[in-house]
């Protein structure tokens, strides 16, 4: 999830005109992916061609993520290099933009145009839809900053998506149904960049996932920042949860499997284990974050829970879905945490027994109330104890992998692999699978059955 990753779009969508250059560099979760795309679209409505060579960019926007210790100074570093492209660009006589997007825009706000004057445009994760025109205003000369949260709904501004996956024949998409945080975790700092919990209208977005469908997608995977706090009202005034939309989504013909991320223990209701339950086409894998194994962590973290709650409603999803998988994500060393609440939490990983992981050191941000909570513990310390969660998450991981080994599954191709003839696809616990295939395309759901595990894939023969 804390993967750099450049999202790129190889087809102009836009009307005929002087063609631009647009390179986007993405930080950050899934969300932070599906908005670059999002941006490029609406780009390309402008003239605008992604390019993955910053080079030869006319544009250059970093989408930012402020979820990790120095994400900021990260991105000043990268401002600093590109401030000297653009002086090179302008003693050229080209054009050269730079844009930061994303949630260190939105913490930073004015503060990265006094750094970096030559910044030109920043704009808040609430309001990428108003880049086109801030743009067009940059250009007169003075910088733009619009990180004010937006009245009007962003998605009804920004371009149908199904033509860009349609033009690079996407098999699998990200589809946002619900933005914001309202949990006020003490060490995230979500609440202040990406705003209170929002949901996206039910016809909005079934309206955008047939259209995905009808462009050749065959898997969505539904984002949100607390994903499973999505809520609508519905026909006759009841309340309609996550669970009673991934029943609704089911029915769209030609969708063969739905996923979602990222979840709150607090927000897993009956319905949404009833999904699980009912539904095949929802993929048996979820990341449930829980953090940490001790009460007393939990409790200075504001989670709203105990482990004992966190491993009781593990066993009820199970019961619901036996095969299911679980993922997970740790924070070490939250301020105060003793060597008896990090054995805590080994313990909950022992019980539990998560698939995969993501695990990190506690790191401080600035405006949240764990950055001025007293004992922070030594960044030695949080190393040793990070060092002995991850030996026993990795175990477990192979392990589980191992298990996969003579199971058959259904496997949704996504893309060539390396090798002549080899296709990739994805398990339904999100493990990427590599097979020889003859006859089949990228699209198709074809049985396999597991031969082997390498060190981040499986793979498979044709069943």
């Amino acid at each position: 999830m804390n993967q750099d990753s450049i999202v790129s779009t190889e087809t102009k969508l836009g009307e005929p005109g002087p063609s631009r250059k647009v390179f986007i560099k993405t930080y950050g979760c899934q969300m932070n992916v599906y908005d670059s795309g999002r941006m490029s679209e609406a780009l390309a409505g402008e003239g605008y061609v992604a390019t993955e060579d910053m080079q030869e960019a006319d544009l250059v926007l970093l989408n930012t993520c402020h979820i990790r210790e120095k994400a900021a100074e990260k991105v000043y570093s990268a401002l600093g290099r590109l401030r000297d492209m653009k002086n090179e660009r302008q003693a050229e006589g080209r054009e050269f933009m730079i844009g930061v997007t994303g949630c260190v825009a939105q913490a930073e706000g004015e503060e990265i145009i006094r750094r970096v004057p030559s910044v030109d445009v920043v704009i808040g994760p609430q309001t990428y839809h108003r880049l086109p025109e801030a743009l067009k205003r940059a250009r007169s000369g003075r910088s733009v900053v619009d990180t004010e949260y937006a009245v009007e709904d962003k998605f009804e501004h920004l371009p149908d998506q199904s033509r860009a996956v349609s033009a690079r024949r996407n098999v699998t998409a990200f589809l946002t149904v619900q933005e914001g945080c309202d949990k006020f975790c003490t060490f995230c700092v979500v609440p202040y960049t990406r705003g209170s919990e929002i949901s996206r209208p039910i016809e909005q977005i079934v309206r955008e996932a047939e259209k995905l469908v009808s462009a050749g997608v065959r898997e969505l995977t539904l984002l949100g920042q607390n994903v499973n706090a999505w809520h609508a009202e519905g026909e006759n005034g009841e309340r309609l949860g996550l669970g009673d939309l991934l029943y609704r989504l089911s029915e769209i013909p030609a969708l063969k499997r739905l996923r979602y991320t990222t979840s709150h223990p607090r927000d897993m209701d009956d319905r949404l284990i009833e999904a699980h339950r009912d539904l095949d086409m929802l993929m048996p894998y979820l990341h449930l974050p829980v953090q940490s194994g001790s009460d007393r962590i939990l409790k200075a973290m504001n989670r709203r829970h105990k482990a004992a709650d966190y491993i009781a409603l593990v066993e009820r999803i199970r019961a619901a879905r036996p095969d299911i998988a679980l993922s997970g994500d740790f924070i070490v060393g939250f301020p105060g945490e003793t060597e008896e609440d990090f054995q805590a939490t080994l313990r909950l990983v022992e019980t539990v027994g998560y698939a995969q992981a993501f695990s990190f050191k506690y790191s401080s941000r600035p405006g949240t109330p764990g950055a001025d909570m007293p004992d922070h513990v030594p960044d030695e310390v949080k190393a040793e104890r990070l060092a002995r969660l991850q030996e026993l998450l990795l175990s477990q991981q192979h392990a589980f992998a191992r298990s996969c080994v003579g199971k058959t599954i259904d496997l949704l191709l996504e893309k060539p692999g390396r090798l002549p003839g080899q296709l990739i696809g994805r398990s339904p616990w999100l493990q990427s699978v590599n097979v020889d295939a003859k006859d089949v395309e990228i699209g198709d759901t074809i049985r396999v059955r597991i031969t082997g595990t390498g060190p981040n894939s499986l793979f498979a023969e044709v069943a």
